[in-house]
């Protein structure tokens, strides 16, 4: 199996279990950091530098893993493995954006298994991340005259639909509009539009995976 240059962070309370966690993880190729609780991995995680997933307990001392998992608000893929799962918490996981629930005992293939889907929704979501960075980007350097047509643009009205609009020129929108395209590295108006719909959604989402 060939591993991406990929995170994994543990969250497990009990030691010898996040030992083993972290071990298996580690000689599997994986960048490992494990975490005793929800709480000290808010306040240490940081998914700007590369793609990473979540291996998470239910039963934590401070935060659960379901309440965790509400924090992070599907900021990125998490994989439940507990020795106190039932159908009701699982269904609750699962809605919520869990790509897998696992539980105790685990064998290592079925987990590495897991893990490596895991982070090939990562990888997805990380580049979905960093093209909104880069929109986010271009679309600041839009004057506020831009921005309007730009907004008006991308519903599908015409040059001659904007100026009305605005009270303008149709030729001082095309000019608006030409600036707009080169600023955005729009090649084609589907391109606009698609930047739009990215900025409007916000947050890159993927589809989790139900084991049965």
């Amino acid at each position: 199996m060939t591993h991406s240059p990929s995170r994994v962070f543990v969250v497990d309370d009990d030691d010898s279990v996040r030992r083993a966690l972290g071990r298996l993880l580690r000689c599997a190729g994986y960048q490992t950091e494990v975490f005793e609780s929800a709480r000290s991995f808010l306040a240490d995680m940081d998914l700007s530098s590369g793609p990473a997933c979540l291996v998470l307990d239910l039963q934590l001392p401070d935060l659960s893993g379901l309440e965790l998992q509400r924090e992070l608000n599907m900021s990125l893929p998490i994989v439940f493995l507990t020795g106190h799962g039932d159908i009701a918490t699982t269904v609750d996981a699962m809605k919520a954006g869990a790509t897998d629930f696992l539980t105790k005992p685990i064998s290592d293939t079925v987990l590495l298994d897991v893990v490596e889907r895991a982070l090939v929704c990562a990888m997805q979501m990380y580049e979905e991340r960093q093209e909104l960075v880069e929109i986010e980007l271009r679309l600041a350097s839009l004057t506020p005259r831009e921005r309007e047509v730009m907004a008006l643009v991308v519903t599908g009205r015409l040059n001659k639909q904007v100026a009305f609009d605005l009270g303008v020129a149709e030729k001082t929108i095309k000019i608006h509009r030409a600036r707009v395209m080169k600023k955005m590295k729009a090649r084609s108006l589907a391109d606009l539009i698609h930047f739009a719909d990215k900025v409007r959604a916000g947050r890159p989402a993927y589809a989790p995976h139900v084991r049965h």
